[in-house]
């Protein structure tokens, strides 16, 4: 897929992410394309991650469980959820070419990520269709 996101959609992006879930106590939440590649990310200000090296793993993650389902007789997995002791992540598919990626800590409910995660998908998915 050839997209070009410009200025208007990258901030759009931007703001859902941090309003949705950077405001609800989300650590660092990404947008990212199926190959690694970041194409916004938005933090909390409190972490130093290698943001890059973790799009590049949670793509091929994602990917990996991608060959898992059909081995198991699904189309696919939409999501995947890494839990940790202090920290957690949560991968969302959004289309055929972009992944939203979550860290989170213990003082956010995964069942409200969720729901947070839905709706930042459908405006994600608005966006990404006007491009």
């Amino acid at each position: 897929m050839n997209l070009i996101l410009g200025q208007k959609q990258l901030d759009r992006i931007h703001d859902a992410l941090t309003e949705n879930l950077i405001g609800i106590g989300v650590q660092s939440a990404m947008l990212i394309d199926t190959a690694g590649n970041i194409i916004v990310s938005v933090d909390n200000g409190n972490g130093v991650r290698d943001v890059y090296s973790l799009a590049a793993l949670a793509a091929a993650n994602f990917g990996a469980m991608s060959s898992m389902a059909k081995i198991v007789g699904e189309d696919e997995f939409s999501l995947l959820f890494h839990k940790g002791e202090k920290e957690s992540i949560y991968f969302s598919k959004i289309n055929d070419d972009f992944l939203l990626i979550n860290i989170f800590g213990n003082q956010v409910s995964l069942g409200f990520l969720r729901l947070k995660a839905a709706k930042v998908i459908e405006d994600l998915t608005a966006v990404l269709v006007t491009a």
